[in-house]
């Protein structure tokens, strides 16, 4: 449940995008009444995404804050990456920002754990896991570095699929690609965690 509630703005994107797309007038007056004249009908199912996606993120946060009277940091990263980059979209009605954000939003992750490792000293990705699971230190280190490296690669794609194809296949690619892709990545991790975990029980 928390990992869709963690997906709920890109799926709420998803869902807009998908549906302004089935009525192209209908969706081409609203961006207008949102955001202005100047809008062609093209670019009208990314900006109303666009809209849904900000407005599920600071939703998203709402909830947590009623639930918890504390924010996550990362959401409020989240949040500010989202508006910067998708004001942008609505700004200049230019698709290219709210296609960067993922990869921003990956590389800003990537930068964090590498960072922590190298200048702080602590391992980001220990800290949230140690406390389910022990490990030699070497393999904490080899998990922080392939997390980082994982989430360079996925900004890399992200890009590739934003400027090769189309925007439907990109629209598409964010939430399920990037998805798919991070369940294989968590279940091949769990393969290596599982063998080292068996020899120390050993």
């Amino acid at each position: 449940m928390k990992f869709l509630f963690d997906l709920l703005p890109v799926i709420l994107f998803f869902a807009a995008y998908k549906f302004a797309g089935a009525d192209p007038d209908a969706s081409l007056a609203l961006a207008s009444r949102l955001l202005g004249d100047g809008i062609v009908a093209t670019q009208a199912p990314i900006l109303i995404a666009t809209v849904v996606a900000i407005v599920a993120t600071f939703l998203q946060i709402l909830i947590v804050w009623l639930k918890h009277r504390k924010v996550d940091r990362m959401l409020w990263v989240s949040l500010a990456i989202i508006v910067v980059f998708g004001g942008a979209t609505l700004f200049f009605h230019n698709p290219t920002f709210i296609k960067w954000k993922p990869t921003a939003l990956y590389w800003l992750f990537s930068g964090v754990l590498v960072f922590s490792a190298l200048l702080l000293k602590r391992n980001l990705i220990r800290n949230m896991l140690e406390a389910q699971i022990q490990l030699p230190e070497l393999v904490w280190s080899r998990l922080n570095l392939a997390w980082a490296l994982f989430f360079v690669c996925m900004g890399v794609l992200n890009l590739y699929v934003a400027y090769n194809f189309s925007e439907e296949a990109w629209v598409n690619f964010k939430l399920f690609g990037g998805m798919g892709l991070m369940l294989a990545f968590v279940l091949g991790q769990g393969f290596y965690l599982s063998k080292h975990m068996q020899e120390d029980a050993s």
